[in-house]
Protein backbone atom coordinates (compact mmCIF):
# COMPACT_ATOMS: atom_id res chain seq x y z
CA UNK A 1 0.00 0.00 0.00
CA UNK A 2 2.90 2.37 0.76
CA UNK A 3 4.36 1.86 -2.72
CA UNK A 4 0.96 2.51 -4.24
CA UNK A 5 0.62 5.78 -2.35
CA UNK A 6 4.12 6.90 -3.36
CA UNK A 7 3.48 6.13 -7.01
CA UNK A 8 0.12 7.89 -6.95
CA UNK A 9 1.73 11.07 -5.64
CA UNK A 10 3.60 11.27 -8.96
CA UNK A 11 0.65 10.59 -11.21
CA UNK A 12 -0.31 13.31 -13.69
CA UNK A 13 -3.96 12.35 -13.34
CA UNK A 14 -6.45 15.16 -12.82
CA UNK A 15 -9.15 15.11 -10.17
CA UNK A 16 -12.33 17.15 -10.45
CA UNK A 17 -13.39 18.98 -7.31
CA UNK A 18 -14.93 22.14 -5.93
CA UNK A 19 -12.35 24.87 -5.46
CA UNK A 20 -12.84 27.86 -3.19
CA UNK A 21 -11.82 31.15 -4.73
CA UNK A 22 -10.26 34.03 -2.83
CA UNK A 23 -13.59 35.82 -2.59
CA UNK A 24 -15.19 32.88 -0.82
CA UNK A 25 -17.23 31.76 -3.83
CA UNK A 26 -16.86 28.32 -5.36
CA UNK A 27 -16.46 27.00 -8.85
CA UNK A 28 -15.96 23.62 -10.49
CA UNK A 29 -12.35 23.48 -11.67
CA UNK A 30 -9.63 20.96 -12.39
CA UNK A 31 -7.04 20.46 -9.70
CA UNK A 32 -3.37 20.62 -10.67
CA UNK A 33 -2.50 17.72 -12.95
CA UNK A 34 1.18 17.80 -12.04
CA UNK A 35 1.07 18.64 -8.35
CA UNK A 36 -2.14 17.28 -6.90
CA UNK A 37 -1.79 13.57 -7.70
CA UNK A 38 -4.65 11.62 -6.14
CA UNK A 39 -5.56 14.27 -3.58
CA UNK A 40 -8.60 16.50 -3.98
CA UNK A 41 -9.07 20.22 -3.77
CA UNK A 42 -10.45 21.37 -0.45
CA UNK A 43 -14.19 21.81 0.06
CA UNK A 44 -13.63 24.28 2.89
CA UNK A 45 -14.93 27.78 2.20
CA UNK A 46 -13.95 31.01 3.96
CA UNK A 47 -15.91 34.18 4.61
CA UNK A 48 -15.27 37.43 6.43
CA UNK A 49 -12.02 39.40 6.44
CA UNK A 50 -10.21 37.01 4.13
CA UNK A 51 -7.14 37.65 2.02
CA UNK A 52 -8.05 39.37 -1.22
CA UNK A 53 -11.70 39.92 -0.26
CA UNK A 54 -11.25 43.70 -0.20
CA UNK A 55 -8.94 43.81 -3.21
CA UNK A 56 -6.31 45.43 -0.98
CA UNK A 57 -4.98 42.50 1.00
CA UNK A 58 -2.13 43.04 3.44
CA UNK A 59 -1.12 39.42 2.93
CA UNK A 60 -2.27 38.45 6.39
CA UNK A 61 -0.17 37.99 9.49
CA UNK A 62 2.29 35.36 10.64
CA UNK A 63 2.34 33.56 13.97
CA UNK A 64 4.86 35.13 16.34
CA UNK A 65 6.37 31.73 17.25
CA UNK A 66 7.30 28.65 15.22
CA UNK A 67 3.70 27.46 14.84
CA UNK A 68 2.10 27.27 11.40
CA UNK A 69 -1.39 26.10 10.35
CA UNK A 70 -1.56 22.65 8.74
CA UNK A 71 -0.41 22.52 5.11
CA UNK A 72 -2.45 19.35 4.58
CA UNK A 73 -5.44 17.73 6.24
CA UNK A 74 -8.21 15.15 5.74
CA UNK A 75 -11.79 15.91 4.66
CA UNK A 76 -14.85 13.70 4.05
CA UNK A 77 -16.30 12.79 0.65
CA UNK A 78 -19.48 10.89 -0.09
CA UNK A 79 -19.07 7.48 -1.76
CA UNK A 80 -20.39 8.90 -5.04
CA UNK A 81 -17.96 11.84 -4.99
CA UNK A 82 -15.07 9.59 -4.07
CA UNK A 83 -15.91 7.09 -6.82
CA UNK A 84 -15.90 9.85 -9.41
CA UNK A 85 -12.52 11.16 -8.31
CA UNK A 86 -10.93 7.70 -8.39
CA UNK A 87 -12.43 6.76 -11.75
CA UNK A 88 -11.36 10.11 -13.26
CA UNK A 89 -7.84 9.62 -11.96
CA UNK A 90 -7.69 6.04 -13.26
CA UNK A 91 -8.99 6.94 -16.72
CA UNK A 92 -6.67 9.94 -17.07
CA UNK A 93 -3.62 7.96 -15.96
CA UNK A 94 -4.25 5.16 -18.43
CA UNK A 95 -4.89 7.57 -21.31
CA UNK A 96 -1.96 9.92 -20.71
CA UNK A 97 0.54 9.58 -23.59
CA UNK A 98 3.91 8.28 -22.44
CA UNK A 99 2.66 7.31 -19.00
CA UNK A 100 4.99 4.94 -17.15
CA UNK A 101 3.80 1.39 -16.66
CA UNK A 102 4.41 1.55 -12.89
CA UNK A 103 2.07 4.55 -12.64
CA UNK A 104 -0.63 2.70 -14.56
CA UNK A 105 -0.16 -0.31 -12.32
CA UNK A 106 -0.35 1.83 -9.18
CA UNK A 107 -3.51 3.53 -10.42
CA UNK A 108 -5.03 0.11 -11.07
CA UNK A 109 -4.13 -1.16 -7.60
CA UNK A 110 -5.54 1.97 -6.03
CA UNK A 111 -8.79 1.66 -7.96
CA UNK A 112 -9.12 -2.05 -7.18
CA UNK A 113 -8.83 -1.37 -3.45
CA UNK A 114 -12.02 0.71 -3.44
CA UNK A 115 -13.89 -0.94 -6.30
CA UNK A 116 -13.31 -4.68 -5.78
CA UNK A 117 -10.97 -5.08 -2.81
CA UNK A 118 -11.19 -3.89 0.78
CA UNK A 119 -14.20 -1.77 -0.14
CA UNK A 120 -16.89 -3.04 -2.48
CA UNK A 121 -18.03 -0.66 -5.20
CA UNK A 122 -16.87 2.36 -3.23
CA UNK A 123 -19.33 1.60 -0.40
CA UNK A 124 -22.14 3.09 -2.47
CA UNK A 125 -24.60 0.87 -0.62
CA UNK A 126 -23.46 2.48 2.65
CA UNK A 127 -23.82 6.10 1.54
CA UNK A 128 -26.02 6.88 4.56
CA UNK A 129 -23.64 5.23 7.00
CA UNK A 130 -20.44 7.19 6.57
CA UNK A 131 -17.92 8.78 4.21
CA UNK A 132 -14.43 8.40 2.79
CA UNK A 133 -11.87 10.81 4.23
CA UNK A 134 -9.24 12.00 1.77
CA UNK A 135 -6.02 14.00 2.01
CA UNK A 136 -6.15 17.64 0.92
CA UNK A 137 -3.35 20.17 0.53
CA UNK A 138 -3.17 23.93 0.90
CA UNK A 139 -2.89 25.01 -2.74
CA UNK A 140 -0.58 27.91 -1.75
CA UNK A 141 1.86 25.71 0.17
CA UNK A 142 2.60 22.81 -2.19
CA UNK A 143 6.33 23.50 -1.99
CA UNK A 144 6.44 22.95 1.78
CA UNK A 145 7.39 19.49 3.12
CA UNK A 146 4.36 19.60 5.43
CA UNK A 147 2.03 19.62 2.44
CA UNK A 148 3.01 16.02 1.72
CA UNK A 149 2.84 14.67 5.27
CA UNK A 150 -0.81 13.53 4.98
CA UNK A 151 0.12 10.21 3.41
CA UNK A 152 -2.80 8.06 4.57
CA UNK A 153 -4.75 6.57 1.69
CA UNK A 154 -8.48 7.46 1.73
CA UNK A 155 -10.22 5.65 4.58
CA UNK A 156 -13.81 5.00 5.62
CA UNK A 157 -15.33 6.58 8.74
CA UNK A 158 -18.77 5.69 10.03
CA UNK A 159 -21.22 8.52 10.60
CA UNK A 160 -20.94 10.02 14.07
CA UNK A 161 -17.42 8.75 14.69
CA UNK A 162 -14.30 10.90 14.71
CA UNK A 163 -11.43 9.96 12.36
CA UNK A 164 -8.43 8.70 14.33
CA UNK A 165 -5.90 10.36 12.04
CA UNK A 166 -3.90 13.51 12.76
CA UNK A 167 -5.11 16.64 10.93
CA UNK A 168 -8.56 15.22 10.19
CA UNK A 169 -10.87 18.23 10.09
CA UNK A 170 -12.36 19.17 13.46
CA UNK A 171 -13.59 22.58 14.64
CA UNK A 172 -10.08 23.25 15.95
CA UNK A 173 -8.38 22.26 12.69
CA UNK A 174 -10.88 24.43 10.83
CA UNK A 175 -9.94 27.33 13.11
CA UNK A 176 -6.26 26.76 12.36
CA UNK A 177 -6.98 26.86 8.63
CA UNK A 178 -9.08 30.02 9.04
CA UNK A 179 -6.11 31.59 10.86
CA UNK A 180 -4.13 31.32 7.63
CA UNK A 181 -6.84 33.24 5.76
CA UNK A 182 -7.14 36.26 8.06
CA UNK A 183 -6.48 39.59 6.39
CA UNK A 184 -5.55 42.58 8.55
CA UNK A 185 -5.07 46.26 7.67
CA UNK A 186 -1.59 47.37 6.69
CA UNK A 187 0.23 48.69 9.73
CA UNK A 188 0.91 52.22 8.53
CA UNK A 189 1.14 54.52 11.51
CA UNK A 190 0.28 58.20 11.41
CA UNK A 191 3.31 60.34 12.25
CA UNK A 192 3.79 63.96 13.28
CA UNK A 193 5.92 65.30 11.79
CA UNK A 194 5.15 63.03 8.82
CA UNK A 195 7.98 61.71 6.66
CA UNK A 196 10.48 64.43 7.59
CA UNK A 197 11.43 65.19 11.18
CA UNK A 198 14.22 66.88 13.10
CA UNK A 199 16.96 65.74 15.41
CA UNK A 200 15.83 65.80 19.07
CA UNK A 201 12.26 66.55 18.07
CA UNK A 202 9.76 63.92 19.31
CA UNK A 203 7.88 62.21 16.49
CA UNK A 204 4.37 61.25 17.54
CA UNK A 205 2.95 57.93 16.32
CA UNK A 206 -0.61 56.63 16.44
CA UNK A 207 -3.01 54.33 14.64
CA UNK A 208 -6.40 55.16 13.21
CA UNK A 209 -8.79 53.52 15.67
CA UNK A 210 -11.50 53.32 12.99
CA UNK A 211 -9.27 51.01 10.93
CA UNK A 212 -7.67 48.81 13.55
CA UNK A 213 -10.60 46.88 14.97
CA UNK A 214 -11.07 43.14 15.52
CA UNK A 215 -11.41 41.12 12.30
CA UNK A 216 -12.94 37.67 11.84
CA UNK A 217 -12.84 34.80 9.36
CA UNK A 218 -15.24 31.85 9.34
CA UNK A 219 -14.22 28.49 7.87
CA UNK A 220 -17.04 26.15 6.83
CA UNK A 221 -17.04 22.54 5.70
CA UNK A 222 -20.09 20.77 4.25
CA UNK A 223 -19.06 17.52 2.62
CA UNK A 224 -19.73 13.82 2.96
CA UNK A 225 -22.54 14.40 5.44
CA UNK A 226 -20.24 16.40 7.76
CA UNK A 227 -21.07 20.02 8.60
CA UNK A 228 -18.60 22.06 10.68
CA UNK A 229 -17.95 25.76 11.31
CA UNK A 230 -15.26 27.73 13.10
CA UNK A 231 -14.78 31.46 13.44
CA UNK A 232 -11.41 33.02 14.18
CA UNK A 233 -11.26 36.55 15.61
CA UNK A 234 -8.06 38.59 15.66
CA UNK A 235 -7.90 41.57 18.03
CA UNK A 236 -5.07 44.16 17.90
CA UNK A 237 -3.31 44.48 21.25
CA UNK A 238 -0.02 46.34 20.79
CA UNK A 239 2.24 48.16 18.34
CA UNK A 240 6.02 47.66 18.41
CA UNK A 241 8.22 50.35 16.90
CA UNK A 242 11.80 49.90 15.69
CA UNK A 243 13.29 53.27 14.67
CA UNK A 244 15.80 51.89 12.15
CA UNK A 245 18.82 53.22 14.05
CA UNK A 246 20.40 52.91 17.49
CA UNK A 247 20.58 56.69 17.69
CA UNK A 248 17.01 57.14 18.85
CA UNK A 249 14.91 57.24 22.00
CA UNK A 250 11.65 55.29 21.99
CA UNK A 251 8.45 56.31 23.73
CA UNK A 252 7.81 54.24 25.77
CA UNK A 253 11.35 52.95 26.20
CA UNK A 254 10.37 49.38 25.25
CA UNK A 255 8.97 50.55 21.93
CA UNK A 256 5.79 48.58 22.75
CA UNK A 257 2.73 50.83 22.51
CA UNK A 258 -0.35 49.18 24.02
CA UNK A 259 -3.97 49.65 23.00
CA UNK A 260 -5.86 51.94 25.35
CA UNK A 261 -9.51 52.91 25.07
CA UNK A 262 -9.69 51.52 21.55
CA UNK A 263 -6.61 53.22 20.11
CA UNK A 264 -2.81 53.16 20.13
CA UNK A 265 -0.94 56.36 20.73
CA UNK A 266 -2.33 59.88 20.79
CA UNK A 267 -2.73 62.05 17.67
CA UNK A 268 -0.52 65.12 17.74
CA UNK A 269 -2.34 68.35 18.44
CA UNK A 270 -1.18 71.93 18.17
CA UNK A 271 0.61 72.91 21.35
CA UNK A 272 2.00 69.42 22.04
CA UNK A 273 5.51 70.24 20.82
CA UNK A 274 7.00 70.25 24.33
CA UNK A 275 5.21 67.10 25.45
CA UNK A 276 6.44 63.52 25.33
CA UNK A 277 4.25 61.32 23.10
CA UNK A 278 2.69 58.21 24.59
CA UNK A 279 3.87 56.40 21.46
CA UNK A 280 6.66 57.59 19.22
CA UNK A 281 10.38 58.14 18.73
CA UNK A 282 12.95 60.89 19.09
CA UNK A 283 15.85 60.64 16.64
CA UNK A 284 19.21 61.74 18.03
CA UNK A 285 21.18 61.87 14.78
CA UNK A 286 20.54 63.06 11.26
CA UNK A 287 19.85 60.46 8.58
CA UNK A 288 22.23 62.38 6.29
CA UNK A 289 21.44 61.98 2.62
CA UNK A 290 19.30 58.95 3.27
CA UNK A 291 16.50 57.96 5.63
CA UNK A 292 15.78 55.63 8.51
CA UNK A 293 13.48 52.65 8.01
CA UNK A 294 10.94 52.87 10.81
CA UNK A 295 9.33 49.47 11.30
CA UNK A 296 5.88 49.28 12.88
CA UNK A 297 4.61 45.81 13.81
CA UNK A 298 1.12 45.24 15.13
CA UNK A 299 0.44 42.21 17.33
CA UNK A 300 -2.97 40.51 17.23
CA UNK A 301 -4.45 38.13 19.79
CA UNK A 302 -6.40 35.30 18.16
CA UNK A 303 -9.38 33.39 19.58
CA UNK A 304 -11.80 30.94 17.99
CA UNK A 305 -15.24 29.41 18.46
CA UNK A 306 -16.65 26.42 16.61
CA UNK A 307 -19.38 23.85 16.15
CA UNK A 308 -20.60 22.24 19.34
CA UNK A 309 -19.41 25.05 21.60
CA UNK A 310 -15.72 24.36 20.98
CA UNK A 311 -13.30 27.25 21.28
CA UNK A 312 -10.00 28.51 22.55
CA UNK A 313 -6.97 30.56 21.58
CA UNK A 314 -4.39 30.32 18.82
CA UNK A 315 -0.86 31.79 18.69
CA UNK A 316 -0.65 35.57 18.44
CA UNK A 317 -0.09 36.96 14.97
CA UNK A 318 2.04 39.87 13.83
CA UNK A 319 2.08 42.05 10.74
CA UNK A 320 4.41 44.94 10.10
CA UNK A 321 5.34 47.54 7.53
CA UNK A 322 8.29 49.89 7.04
CA UNK A 323 8.13 53.64 6.55
CA UNK A 324 11.10 55.78 5.50
CA UNK A 325 11.83 58.69 7.84
CA UNK A 326 14.18 61.54 6.88
CA UNK A 327 15.80 63.22 9.90
CA UNK A 328 17.31 66.65 9.43
CA UNK A 329 20.06 68.18 11.54
CA UNK A 330 18.10 71.01 13.18
CA UNK A 331 18.22 71.23 16.93
CA UNK A 332 15.03 73.16 17.54
CA UNK A 333 12.15 74.62 15.60
CA UNK A 334 9.00 76.55 16.37
CA UNK A 335 5.69 74.91 15.61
Amino acid sequence: MGATASALALLPGTAIADKTRGDGSQGNVKSSAKRNGHTLTSRISYSGSTKGASGKSSGGFAATGNWTPPACWYEPRSPAEFKKSVEDMYTTTLNTPGQHSYAKAAAGQYRDMYKDGKYKNYNLDKADEGAFWVSVQDKDRWDEPGAWSCSELPFWVEKGKAPQVKNSVTPEVLAQLAYNQVDVPKTEVSLAPAGNTKVNLPTWAWLDEATFKPVSVTASLDAGGVSLRSTVTATPVSLHIKPGTKDATLHPGSGECAFHDGHIGTPYAKGDADKTPSCGVTYLRSSGNGSYALQATLTWNVTWTGTGGAGGTLPTGAFGTTQNITVQEIQAINR
